[in-house]
């Protein structure tokens, strides 16, 4: 009873006090540096509202120099007064209950309120105030833009209701890892939310722990038991995880979603239990759904999440999802250079997507905005972000875990994230306002010059009809729009940056990370080039010898990457001082001066279209390779290598060297035999040597590369053929998938 009337009270108080308005139609928060508010928590409070108080406390002082007191609801004396959270006051105004992580922005006659949903939505509407009416922005991982002033005001009769188009939202960028940045652009950290998260079957099972055992619980393969994914149908493996999960959560309580994931990779278990029920599900994706239905039925209260990739990317033709489980599907088949809504390479995701939607409500998608292979590369797919999206959450798509970086810089990694941030909250949001607000306050007078620059880059994509590939290299786009013409257009338009901002070196620094990918893109390329024009070799006498200005290039390059905050230049790769000591490496090779220099190559197996390099002449443009295999290698796939090399006359041989790499992570592997032969004529030819390798009997995944010599005894020859018998089987240990074959790469023929 005592409630009903303090409440009728209250409301009787906002209708009719009228007083703190300067103005017709606005509330005066703060006016003349000076307040006569103050902020009102509920008597008991949550610690997000709690939080939420003291957030805007502590920015209306920044933004203003006014204090403004923070009390409980029953110190209230009618004071202006702005209500955080729940209060009674707010509950009587807004009965409404808000969904999710949403909230209410909402002003009376002269009171304010805030009001927020579940979770952190209190939070979010404070940072909301801030930014949307009182200017201020958190742009990246940097302090926030407060633009002071002695009067800050707000409408009379506000009232900004928003919700969340997607339950789950994450940008993984350096910048989300910055706490305040997470709050104040509403997104969510998998840590925070997953017991267990991504690929678990071996978090919770790990085979170096269980498979000597227990063997059977561990996936039947070509009629072998192998640590590859686990026998889902196996009671074992079901009694393990649930009593796996029973402490688990009573550890972590408070975890919102529990992962239960294959293994990234194939080898999905054939026992006979197995094969029935993906036989009546129309594959493997059967028994994992009926498996995590069983988990989530013991575990009613919980909710778990699986992967939809690879071979468990369709719907199952029977079961459906429990209601308690969401369905994480992936985008990573997708070529980038248009919406996943249109790209014929994502035909098969859009199925899938329409499948798996006609079964659960509960999708999650696992997307991918950045070049894996290299971080830094140019990557402008920025124009397809809000179609994405919107198409996502037109298909009950509930979140979003859009994978970036992760905390080491990459291309536009600040622009990526604020845009991905926003258009996560709000689809409806245009990329072009986003955009504008981004590069305006992040790069001050040079931001103009900055969204020509991406303007640039995108025009240039479509124009040359390019490929965008998230496991690209920027090397094969030599041609299209990485052409060293491109670039210079590109660096052209941040020279006027970089003009536009002398002076200021914080924005100075900005327009030089932002330069990075150019950088990036022209070193790695003058790899490829090596003594061709763009190349980092120029002629010496009857060679060639490394240009004097490339080592300080490369080290300037270095430096600023380590001021960008790049911790690797690509997923799982090297740090910038690993880059480092490549390119030293590459500087103290002495140029081998080669008789098969530039020789025609024919070649009886082709190169891999992937993966070009030179396509025949990779084996004569005299650039041996390092271990990146994309680069400088002649990369044949399931076949042999079987080369010949025209030296255009007859010359003496004395010596062939030949190198091979070693990359069981990417399915590289030494040739079993090395034969060489010569010919006077081309048509018949002498062996001239044999070598046969070692095959690797236990687990290597390190790159490695291997040289061979094959000494003569002053043979005259025109033509070389030199044969790589590639590797018919791949080693058990590498658990391939079925249909996965060995390739075999090798950089150079050296003829002496």
């Amino acid at each position: 009873m005592f409630r009903m009337m303090h409440s009728l009270l209250l409301i009787m108080t906002l209708l009719t006090y009228n007083s703190c308005q300067s103005s017709k139609g606005n509330i005066d928060l703060v006016s003349g540096g000076s307040s006569k508010y103050v902020i009102i928590l509920p008597d008991e409070a949550t610690k997000h509202e709690t939080k939420a108080a003291a957030l805007l406390q502590d920015y209306i002082k920044r933004l203003s120099g006014a204090s403004l007191p923070i009390i409980t609801e029953k110190a209230f004396k009618d004071q202006p007064g702005v209500f955080i959270g729940n209060t009674e006051y707010t509950s009587s105004l807004y009965p409404e209950k808000l969904k999710g992580e949403g909230f209410l922005i909402a002003t009376g006659k002269q009171d304010i309120y805030i009001k927020g949903g579940t979770g952190k939505g209190i939070l979010y509407g404070v940072y909301t105030l801030l930014e949307n009416y009182f200017g201020c922005r958190k742009y990246a991982d940097i302090p926030v833009f407060i633009p002071v002033s002695k009067q800050l005001q707000l409408p009379q009769q506000l009232r900004d209701r928003q919700m969340p188009a997607f339950l789950y939202r994450e940008t993984y960028y350096p910048a989300a890892f910055n706490d305040e940045y997470l709050e104040w652009h509403k997104l969510h950290r998998f840590e925070d939310l997953w017991g267990l998260w991504g690929h678990s079957f071996f978090k919770i099972l790990p085979p170096k722990t269980y498979f000597a055992a227990h063997p059977d619980y561990y996936a039947l393969v070509n009629g072998k038991r192998q640590a590859s994914q686990l026998c889902l149908s196996n009671e074992g493996v079901y009694t393990f995880m649930v009593d796996y999960f029973r402490k688990a959560i009573a550890d972590n309580p408070d975890a919102m979603y529990w992962s239960i994931a294959p293994e990234d990779g194939g080898g999905f278990c054939t026992c006979d239990q197995c094969s029935k029920a993906n036989a009546a599900e129309g594959g493997p994706q059967g028994t994992l759904i009926r498996f995590i239905n069983r988990i989530a039925a013991a575990f009613p209260a919980q909710q778990f999440t699986t992967l939809a990739y690879q071979y468990t990317a369709h719907p199952p033709l029977k079961t459906k999802p429990a209601g308690n489980v969401y369905i994480m599907l992936s985008s990573i088949d997708a070529y980038r250079q248009e919406p996943l809504s249109s790209i014929s390479s994502a035909a098969a995701f859009r199925r899938d997507l329409e499948g798996w939607s006609a079964v659960t409500e509960h999708i999650f998608l696992w997307d991918y905005t950045t070049q894996f292979t290299n971080y830094l590369a140019p990557f402008p797919d920025y124009n397809n972000q809000q179609a994405n999206l919107q198409y996502l959450a037109a298909h009950k798509v509930q979140g979003v875990f859009s994978q970036g970086s992760g905390d080491t810089y990459s291309d536009m990694a600040a622009y990526n994230s604020y845009l991905q941030a926003k258009l996560l909250w709000n689809p409806g949001l245009t990329t072009e306002e986003i955009t504008s607000d981004f590069l305006n306050g992040y790069y001050g007078k040079a931001g103009p010059f900055v969204a020509q620059y991406l303007q640039a880059l995108t025009n240039t994509l479509h124009i040359t009809k390019t490929q965008l590939d998230i496991y690209g290299n920027p090397v094969n786009n030599y041609k299209n729009y990485l052409s060293p013409e491109a670039i210079d257009q590109y660096s052209s338009l941040l020279d006027k940056a970089e003009k536009a901002v002398e002076g200021n070196d914080s924005l100075l620094a900005r327009v030089y990370n932002t330069r990075l990918p150019l950088e990036y893109t022209v070193l790695q390329q003058s790899r490829f080039f090596g003594t061709e024009k763009f190349g980092y070799l120029i002629p010496e006498g009857n060679g060639f010898t490394v240009n004097p200005r490339w080592p300080e290039r490369v080290k300037k390059f270095v430096a600023q990457c380590k001021l960008a905050g790049v911790k690797e230049l690509s997923e799982g790769g090297g740090s910038p001082a690993t880059y480092q000591q490549e390119w030293d490496q590459i500087f103290s090779r002495k140029w081998i001066n080669s008789l098969a220099f530039r020789g025609k190559v024919s070649l009886v197996n082709s190169w891999a279209e992937d993966y070009p390099a030179k396509k025949e002449q990779t084996l004569t443009d005299g650039l041996q390779g390092d271990k990146d295999f994309s680069i400088n290698w002649l990369f044949i796939y399931g076949k042999d290598l079987i080369a010949t090399v025209d030296l255009g006359t007859e010359q003496t041989v004395k010596e062939i060297q030949l190198n091979f790499l070693q990359d069981a992570r990417h399915y590289i592997f030494n040739p079993t035999d090395i034969i060489v032969e010569t010919s006077v004529d081309g048509a018949n030819f002498t062996p001239a040597g044999k070598q046969q390798t070692s095959p690797l009997a236990t687990e290597e995944y390190d790159a490695k590369i291997n040289t061979y010599r094959f000494s003569l005894p002053a043979v005259k020859a025109r033509y070389i053929r030199v044969t790589g018998k590639c590797l018919q089987t791949i080693p058990a240990w590498r658990d391939a998938p079925a249909a996965k074959k060995a390739a075999i790469c090798c950089d150079e023929i050296y003829v002496l």
